[in-house]
């Protein structure tokens, strides 16, 4: 069998043709829908990058293998500790690729760089051959393709691969080349995209949203180098054409993606192993594009954010069918060994959806739980139509401790219902509190990885720049939201702390006498 898995980097659902997005962006990724099944409520467990893609492959919630954040102890893995033996459990079928080498007998191939740009080695676990592509991430496809291509050329006549791909014009900031040039300028922008919706995200706060689209947290610096380097990224979004800009880099970022993808059909076809081949297409996360007031980002877990496509075309099973279970990503491995008919690793936290793919028959969960700990430190439930998120660091945005969505009538997550619909957010938090036990108790270890993140200060991308943030915000007329991210996060200002307890311990020590 050959499998082949495209992992196309912050392509969000919604932007794509086969999931009812208005441009058409998707052509070659739209055909293999028709072919295959694709899923409308598949989201990533952990967000964004690294967490995602540890989770996919460790088969196991972030909870539970440790990695939920992009710095400090929370970036990387738990070691396994006394019980490791001389090979590690990810190296003998714990993690999908070397399950698929071990148990399914796949030359097992990853071409991408994702490991190094976010130092995971762990991902490196089962894969017979790893080509990196060496520039952390910010390669263009007209770089990624020639490899692909290659490997392709050498090793279609075999039988018996895995072949993992990661493209990445989607992700911040959209580079599809200059002479691409813009499919979409004389298109519409989509309907919610208007002056009244900008209007209101005029007067958000926070990393990525219209004011200061670009924040290098760590020369606590506000800079325009995206929109100065990258065209297709603007700095800051002032005006409905500086919105047009935003949204057509994004979906020229995806639309550039998809021709590569159909130029690699068609060597596939022309080699003669297209209809024979299993595709999969996927991401490791969405993209924010005005969820939640946050512009090219994936740094909340709110669907925006969380829901991710999965497009699976597998010969001789089901065709042009369209499942709406609630799944996560991470069912993924599990769901590969049923259909090879193999025991799973035990150690996998996912559900099979095989019968999806066999019958087309539901089996989606009741509810499925996203971490989000590297841009803030957020949890929420995906239940029937609602999407209830709790927010424990809000990165700088001043999000409520609890939100509340109808999915099915506020897709884009415009108003906040928590407040009419407290039935509905205890009910959230029934599941969210099952869920943790759950995965607490399996995970035998008595540290919840997102309290590691707000020990250690908080998320790696909102973390000891809000004093420079500040002054922006002074400068800017926005000092009265300054001042309330100052009552949010008193650690960020220790001097501020201090002189209050020494003046709390002057007057105190003024009473014993």
């Amino acid at each position: 069998m050959r499998v082949l898995f495209l992992d196309l980097d912050s392509v969000s659902p919604r932007h794509l043709g086969c999931y009812g997005y208005e441009r058409n962006t998707s052509p070659n990724i739209d055909k293999v829908a028709k072919k295959g099944v694709r899923f409308t409520n598949y989201y990533t467990s952990d967000a964004p990058c690294a967490p995602s893609r540890t989770a996919l492959m460790s088969g196991q919630f972030g909870l539970r293998n440790g990695l939920v954040g992009h710095g400090g102890t929370a970036g990387d893995m738990r070691h396994e500790g006394v019980d490791r033996t001389i090979f590690g459990r990810l190296s003998v079928g714990g993690s999908l690729p070397s399950f698929l080498q071990l148990g399914a007998g796949l030359n097992t191939t990853l071409i991408s760089p994702f490991p190094q740009r976010h130092a995971t080695y762990n991902f490196y676990a089962g894969f017979n051959e790893i080509i990196n592509t060496g520039k952390f991430g910010m390669e263009s496809a007209e770089q990624v393709s020639p490899v692909v291509h290659d490997w392709v050329e050498r090793n279609a006549e075999k039988d018996d691969w895995f072949l993992y791909v990661n493209y990445w014009d989607a992700h911040t900031p959209y580079r599809a080349p200059e002479d691409f040039g813009n499919p979409f300028a004389n298109e519409p922008l989509p309907s919610w995209a208007n002056e009244e919706t900008l209007e209101k995200h005029r007067k958000e706060v926070g990393p990525h949203t219209v004011h200061e689209l670009v924040i290098d947290h760590q020369n606590e610096t506000y800079t325009n180098v995206e929109s100065d380097q990258f065209p297709r990224s603007p700095g800051e979004i002032k005006t409905m054409d500086d919105l047009r800009v935003m949204i057509d880099g994004y979906d020229c970022g995806i639309r550039y993606v998809d021709d590569h993808v159909g130029q690699l059909f068609e060597l596939l076809e022309l080699k003669g192993i297209l209809e024979d081949t299993i595709i999969i297409v996927s991401a490791d996360h969405g993209e924010n594009m005005g969820q939640l007031g946050i512009y090219g980002e994936h740094g909340t877990a709110d669907d925006g954010t969380c829901r991710i496509p999965m497009i699976i075309s597998w010969p001789g099973m089901k065709e042009g069918h369209v499942d709406d279970g609630l799944h996560y990503h991470l069912d993924l491995p599990v769901t590969l060994a049923e259909m090879l008919d193999i025991p799973p690793c035990p150690d996998w936290d996912g559900k099979s959806f095989a019968s999806v793919l066999k019958e087309g028959k539901e089996c989606g969960r009741d509810y499925v739980v996203m971490s989000q700990c590297a841009h803030v430190a957020q949890r929420s439930v995906r239940f029937g139509d609602w999407l209830y998120m709790r927010t424990y660091h809000d990165g700088y945005h001043l999000f409520d401790k609890e939100m509340l969505y109808n999915i099915k009538q506020d897709p884009r997550e415009e108003n906040n219902v928590a407040a009419q619909n407290k039935d509905v957010c205890m009910q959230a938090v029934y599941y969210l509190h099952e869920w943790h036990d759950e995965m607490m108790f399996r995970s035998r270890n008595d540290v919840d990885p997102l309290w590691t993140v707000i020990k250690e200060g908080g998320p790696f991308h909102a973390k000891g720049f809000l004093k420079n943030y500040g002054e922006r915000l002074v400068q800017t007329g926005r000092e009265e939201k300054f001042n309330e991210l100052k009552k949010r996060h008193p650690n960020e200002f220790p001097e501020e702390a201090d002189h209050k307890r020494l003046e709390f311990d002057n007057l105190m020590r003024s009473r014993l006498f």
